[in-house]
């Protein structure tokens, strides 16, 4: 059996708390989402990473976004 969906949607604002390599975000509809993870050595590194360095201020919290973010886009 075949279903046709004809969706309209508007996003005006979302919070997204967490997410990992293998998350899915699914917004409307789809057929079939099949998970899938790959991890890939694609710059030949042969020693672990360094430690992650915290950036919090006294009262724990992070002084910057733990991942550099791109600033708005005004159209």
């Amino acid at each position: 059996m075949n279903f046709y969906i004809q969706q309209s949607i508007q996003i005006n604002s979302i919070r997204i708390d967490g997410i990992t390599n293998s998350s899915v975000l699914q917004i409307g509809s789809a057929g079939i989402i099949k998970p899938a993870s790959y991890l890939y050595n694609t710059g030949g590194f042969t020693e672990p990473a360094p430690q992650a360095v915290q950036q919090t201020s006294q009262n724990g919290i992070l002084e910057a976004p733990a991942v550099p973010l791109q600033a708005p886009i005004r159209g």
